[in-house]
């Protein structure tokens, strides 16, 4: 709950206190986006719909991956070809298996498949071209580093070797009657951090002359002035929140934080697809979202879009060589396209694929190096993080009358101390054009 707050009699001029109670701007924090939404769509989202106070300047927060979706791995060195025979016996040491991600389930190549266990059934890709099963015999080996070697019993008389990299999953366990409890095992929470930072918006001194002076154009030219200083601000967290790079500074005078901005995390963490705007743009676009939908990777289904205007025309296009004529226009089953006002006074443009719903929307701030990007959040693992403890509220605020106390005049200032949340980046992406 943000503020409007005018200081007492003392602190600053009494300029103002009369405002009291009756004049404070409560919950300020979500009514500052509401500023012309369609110039932040992404700061509108994020205060309406993933508001989330921390009351730390430094937040950790955790990241599960569920396992147990993937258990998936790889044949890690060359089995040679032998005849595997279906009697109820183990062939020894027979597979050396890799994953392509660690405990925490981040993606990490030659870690080790700890989710293998014995008793457990798995199924192989031979170089035959089928696919065999086998049951884990006995207790896995460990102790070589990025890989599991274990013994197997065929369920079905094969002759086909096994080269590196073939793929396999595991599907099930299988157990005899009357035997006692397996071994488990479990994944990782893995442990982020994030950084508030501390956003100032000033405003110039106004004379006590210059406030009671009618101007022509506008007549009240402090209230101009402040109309357009609560948009700088805006826009301030709107850059931020897109553009920043998370760090810390604490050799300084004072701590310095900075939030990171979801377009940089993503690149750096989260998945980019590279696309065109030539006619093949439209295959690459269905290859990417079946990626980019995967649900072991914790996908909501829904993803808010930020693209370029340029984007946003060749999405709109309908002549040869477009997306939409590529989409709809030889094909009624493709891709659907619609137009949909937003919840917060955006245009929509809603792309339902097969795997998942886009959201587009137009961000203006993507222009100029970012003319050619689309930024793919989903909502559901992002937050916007006010700092709120102790009983104080950092979340956007209005402090009246900063001047001292012998200046016939009024100075006003707007705060915020804020970041951004960003978990699973694997769930965010960039698409690229070119």
């Amino acid at each position: 709950m943000a503020t409007y707050v005018s200081p007492s009699a003392g602190s600053a001029s009494a300029q103002g206190v009369g405002l009291g109670n009756t004049r404070r701007m409560y919950n300020f924090g979500e009514r500052i986006a509401e500023l012309a939404p369609q110039q932040s769509p992404f700061f509108t989202y994020l205060s309406k719909v993933a508001k989330k106070p921390t009351d730390d300047p430094v937040f950790k927060f955790l990241e599960q991956r569920h396992q147990w979706q993937r258990r998936n791995f790889t044949v890690h060195t060359i089995v040679t070809s032998a005849t595997y025979t279906a009697d109820g016996t183990a062939d020894s040491n027979i597979f050396k298996l890799e994953c392509g991600y660690d405990e925490f389930g981040n993606v990490a190549a030659n870690s080790q498949p700890k989710f293998i266990l014995e008793n457990q059934v798995i199924a192989i890709k031979g170089d035959d071209g089928n696919v065999h099963n086998f049951k884990v015999s006995g207790t896995p080996d460990l102790g070589v580093a990025g890989e599991v070697e274990i013994d197997v019993i065929p369920l079905d008389t094969h002759t086909s070797a096994y080269a590196a990299g073939n793929k396999g999953q595991v599907i099930g366990s299988a157990f005899a009657e009357g035997v006692g409890a397996p071994l488990g095992w479990e994944d990782k929470l893995f442990d982020r951090e994030g950084y508030t930072q501390i956003f100032k918006t000033g405003m110039n001194l106004f004379s006590g002359t210059a406030m009671a002076t009618r101007y022509r154009g506008i007549a009240d030219e402090y209230k101009r002035v402040w109309q357009e200083k609560l948009m700088e601000h805006k826009m301030d967290l709107e850059h931020a929140m897109l553009f920043g790079v998370g760090a810390a500074d604490e050799s300084s005078a004072g701590p310095i934080r900075y939030s990171w901005g979801i377009l940089p995390y993503t690149e750096a963490n989260g998945k980019i697809y590279n696309m065109t705007y030539a006619s093949s743009g439209y295959d690459a676009f269905l290859d990417a979202m079946e990626d980019f939908f995967a649900p072991e990777s914790g996908n909501s289904g829904n993803k808010l879009v930020m693209a370029s205007r340029k984007v946003l025309t060749y999405l709109n296009k309908l002549g040869n060589g477009s997306f939409m004529n590529n989409t709809v226009g030889a094909d009624q089953y493709r891709l659907d396209i619609t137009q949909v006002p937003g919840k917060f006074g955006h245009n929509v443009t809603v792309v339902n694929t097969i795997y998942g719903n886009l959201h587009f929307v137009a961000e203006p701030l993507l222009r100029n190096i970012w003319e050619d990007y689309c930024v793919c959040v989903d909502m559901k693992n992002v937050a916007y993080r006010p700092l709120v403890g102790n009983g104080q509220n950092r979340d956007t605020s209005i402090t009246t009358n900063i001047q001292t106390d012998e200046t016939d005049g009024r100075r006003d200032m707007i705060l915020t101390e804020a970041g951004l949340e960003i978990s699973l980046p694997e769930t965010h992406a960039i698409l690229k054009f070119s």
